[in-house]
């Protein structure tokens, strides 16, 4: 089975990364385009994000990190100019929001989220080339979070800011979400971040930086009593209970493992994997008798949201994959077997490339979304196909 299934997922990494080869780059503008709808057609004129950017630089860099395919670097290192020109504030630091299509400041805001991104995206760069000014805007974009975000009070990290690093009144990540001082997703990927950086910078304090965001994990955003992940947060942790989201629940499951793994720290490695099996088996309430992950539940409405989008599939493969590995459940195999019949007969897009969005209750394509966007990413689909490669490669350690 591990030789079928590792066969599939690298032909599907490589048709990824084709996709984006093929499709995403801007000829005209320079970097990549912003948008290209559901038909595949490019939004011209659209909006350039930072988010999307980073990702694709953390994509290439990563895929290249893996197979050494020249092709893949060269594309990492468009998107490393491209930002360093283009989305780095020359004035107040860090990452702008957008830029528009010619590459001119659209929000400047410092969303804490695409600051990790970028940290992120700069660090997977500079393993692979060593290029030093990567590494400088690394710390730089580090010092910034540490300097602006970090709640020495009730700890975490505040989600956003002016664009000269004030007090910002809208601090949504998107028009979804709550107003909130704090949420979950940005710790997530604080913590993603930070963990990438440690790899090629073990400093004492970055490590206590990542433990401390692993405990907060613990201590502050997992339910302890049904072990869902809260969403969204006041500046002392308050929690409101309104959503559940699976694709989160199974990204976490397996990522603040990964993170903790990166320290060495063997309580938070620990912790980490008992939270990881809890988190997945809450998680896998979301699951479709097709073994696809619906998105949401609303604890307003008492009402599940039934739409099942590209990344919670993702999520799903790698959550799946570990807690099989962490226990050598086979039940665990089954769900990373069925998630993956899932994403082969309904998330492909068999004839322009990619994943869908999403499809509906009925599995049929959402419809109105794109399939390069401001969210609308390789970072999610390629990074599973990386960990599973990873995981299940012959030598490595797997079940």
């Amino acid at each position: 089975m591990n030789d079928t299934l590792y066969a599939e997922i690298h032909d599907e990494l490589d048709n990824i990364l084709h996709y984006w080869e093929r499709f995403s780059i801007d000829h005209e503008s320079g970097g990549f385009v912003g948008q290209i709808d559901e038909n595949n057609k490019i939004v011209f004129q659209s909006p350039k994000g930072s988010v999307l950017n980073a990702r694709i630089l953390w994509t290439f860099s990563a895929a290249y990190n893996f197979n050494h395919n020249p092709l893949y670097l060269d594309i990492a290192t468009r998107a490393y100019d491209y930002i360093r020109m283009f989305f780095t504030d020359p004035e107040f630091g860090g990452l702008y929001w957008s830029v528009d299509h010619n590459g001119r400041m659209l929000d400047g805001h410092k969303q804490i989220y695409a600051q990790a991104f970028g940290i992120y995206g700069m660090s997977e760069y500079y393993k692979a080339t060593r290029n030093g000014h990567a590494l400088e805007l690394c710390f730089e974009w580090y010092q910034l979070v540490e300097k602006y975000s970090r709640d020495h009070v009730h700890g975490g990290y505040t989600d956003a800011f002016e664009r000269d690093w004030g007090f910002l009144e809208d601090k949504r990540l998107s028009r979804k979400d709550e107003n909130s001082s704090k949420t979950m997703n940005t710790h997530l990927h604080v913590v993603e971040a930070y963990a990438n950086l440690y790899e090629i910078y073990p400093a004492v304090k970055l490590k206590n930086d990542i433990t401390g965001l692993l405990d907060i994990f613990d201590r502050k955003i997992i339910h302890k009593k049904n072990f869902h992940l809260g969403l969204f947060f006041s500046d002392d942790w308050q929690v409101a209970e309104n959503t559940i989201s699976y694709g989160h629940d199974m990204e976490a499951s397996w990522l603040l493992q990964a993170c903790s793994e990166s320290t060495g720290d063997a309580d938070s490695i620990n912790t980490a994997k008992k939270n990881a099996l809890l988190i997945i088996r809450a998680a896998m309430e979301g699951l479709d008798k097709d073994g696809g992950l619906w998105y949401e539940y609303d604890n307003k409405k008492m009402a599940l949201i039934r739409e099942k989008h590209w990344w919670p599939q993702a999520e799903a493969l790698v959550g799946f994959c570990n807690a099989w590995q962490l226990t050598n459940d086979p039940g665990y195999k089954n769900a990373l077997l069925d998630t993956w019949q899932f994403v082969k007969h309904y998330q492909l897009d068999k004839t322009q490339g990619e994943w869908l969005w999403g499809v509906d209750s009925e599995n049929k394509k959402m419809a109105n979304q794109d399939k390069i966007g401001i969210w609308k990413c390789p970072y999610h689909n390629s990074r599973a196909c990386l960990e599973l490669l990873k995981r299940l490669m012959p030598g490595a350690i797997s079940p």
